[in-house]
């Protein structure tokens, strides 16, 4: 019976540091509020940003009542620590707003390859700067690479030649970011849009 006890006092402490640490530990981004701030002093920021000076946290708690919204420790690390008079709630959906407008304002750059080989006809070569041309106006980088089989290793000058009509021809619509470069059996080079 006695073994049973210990057993169940040891489970019992263990589920409770569990769930105390996954509910109820504040994060390091979160602020402190109201009655979470430890200071005995404080220097308190009214709702309009003007000082109101270094004040005890129960009267930086009554006035932050007295307005009807919550009293935040904005810089902890300061000697007294700020705090301002503030309704957490709005102030926590405006990060969130703003953070959603910076990402949906965010352009993800990649990279479209177009593959050829030194022995491309004419009509090829004009699909492939259409295609090259259609990806630039939509703002993607594209990487041309000319692929060398067999004996082609031995006319290196002609993909670079190639690379270069490709330059030429897209002249208008792209810039070239990375020169024409041999690796291994690929030459290639990057093309970014104007």
């Amino acid at each position: 019976m006695y073994f049973h006890d210990k057993w169940a006092e040891c489970f019992r402490s263990l589920f409770l540091r569990t769930i105390f640490r996954r509910c109820f530990i504040i994060s390091n981004k979160e602020l402190a509020l109201n009655e979470q701030i430890k200071a005995k002093q404080v220097r308190l920021v009214n709702t309009d940003g003007s000082q109101l000076g270094i004040v005890s946290i129960a009267d930086a708690l009554a006035k932050a009542a007295d307005a009807g919204v919550d009293l935040v420790e904005i810089a902890p690390q300061a000697q007294p620590p700020v705090c301002k008079i503030m309704d957490y709630g709005k102030y926590k959906f405006e990060l969130a707003k703003r953070d959603k407008e910076a990402k949906k304002n965010q352009k993800v750059v990649s990279i479209k390859e177009i593959r050829v080989s030194p022995s491309i006809d004419v009509h090829d070569f004009d699909t492939k700067v259409n295609h090259i041309i259609k990806f630039l106006k939509s703002g993607d980088k594209v990487k041309i690479t000319v692929r060398f089989r067999g004996r082609e290793m031995h006319h290196t000058s002609l993909g670079k030649d190639l690379l270069d009509k490709f330059t030429a021809a897209i002249g208008e619509a792209g810039n070239v970011e990375k020169n024409p470069k041999l690796e291994g059996r690929n030459m290639f080079m990057v093309v970014s849009p104007k």
